[in-house]
């Protein structure tokens, strides 16, 4: 399970790369920059929602160990 949140997390994070080269800075509020902007909030999300997981897997260990 830990190799698939690290294939996730590395495709979210080369995702929010790839959206920042699609920004651009001078109009970072029209045309494309916007969704843009969506895409990295969403990876964004995507990255904070697996770490998340991750994090509740070590605890569910740890009690299941502990029990």
């Amino acid at each position: 399970m830990k190799i698939f949140t690290n294939i996730l997390v590395f495709l979210a994070l080369a995702l929010i790369v790839f959206n920042v080269t699609l920004l651009d800075f001078k109009n970072p509020f029209q045309g494309e920059s916007i969704v843009a902007f969506i895409g990295i909030a969403a990876s964004l999300c995507a990255v904070l929602i697996l770490l998340i997981f991750r994090v509740s897997k070590k605890i569910e260990e740890k009690s299941n160990t502990n029990s």
